[in-house]
């Protein structure tokens, strides 16, 4: 049975913003990880803490997904049973590299050798790939499927969720920034009207300067 907000369909735009961060972090990593040089333990942390940062938001995501999103739709679109499977296995596929960075990546960030910096690379390069294919199929296939069966509340349901993981410091301008980085003007607008008001005032005040700081000290080098 489909089921939809008297108010329309579900507007799905926000996830594919937050694709668009995933994507481009994952596609710049592997070669900011390649230019540390061996024994640099000061910016293999910058690259580390990122990239950590990262893949747990990354984690969360596909968390989330997997416990709001999966089961409704297997139980609305059942005709899609096999898609909705085949997005269950493209998450378990990436939690082979995921898992593998978890492992190489403390290493790294303690004393920087170059055989875990070339390892790393490589596997963020594998997850990339990876995850440029999943967030594609889920575009293009699950999201019609969203709109179609999913109310407004179970989508804030999952929106929810994700936000669990913002940080309440500092960082949160960073992450609003990198969402930013991606955004049309009016993606921005959008999203920055939905923000309470101190939030607002805060970005405005503080935002493009901490968040270019912050990605800067990232890319730079």
């Amino acid at each position: 049975m489909t089921t939809k907000s008297v108010t329309g369909p579900v507007d799905t735009w926000e996830m594919v913003l937050v694709h668009r961060v995933f994507r481009r972090e994952f596609r710049l990593l592997p070669g900011l990880v390649r230019a540390v040089t061996p024994g640099d333990v000061a910016r293999a942390e910058v690259i580390g803490s990122h990239l950590e940062n990262l893949a747990s938001a990354l984690h969360h995501h596909h968390t989330a997904e997997d416990e709001l999103l999966w089961p409704l739709l297997l139980s609305r679109a059942r005709m899609q049973a096999d898609l909705i499977h085949r997005m269950e296995a493209q998450h378990a596929r990436l939690h082979e590299p995921l898992d593998r960075i978890s492992v190489l990546l403390p290493r790294w960030r303690s004393a920087a050798p170059a055989a875990d910096r070339d390892e790393l690379a490589d596997v963020i390069a594998q997850a990339s790939v990876a995850l440029d294919e999943h967030l594609a199929d889920e575009e293009a296939l699950i999201l019609p499927l969203v709109s179609e069966h999913l109310t407004h509340d179970e989508w804030d349901a999952l929106g929810k969720r994700g936000q669990e993981i913002i940080p309440k410091n500092r960082m949160a301008l960073v992450f609003l920034g990198s969402l930013f980085e991606e955004a049309t003007p009016a993606e921005k607008a959008r999203f920055l009207a939905q923000l309470p008001a101190p939030i607002r005032l805060v970005w405005r005040l503080f935002g493009d300067g901490v968040y270019t700081n912050a990605r800067d000290r990232v890319r730079a080098g």
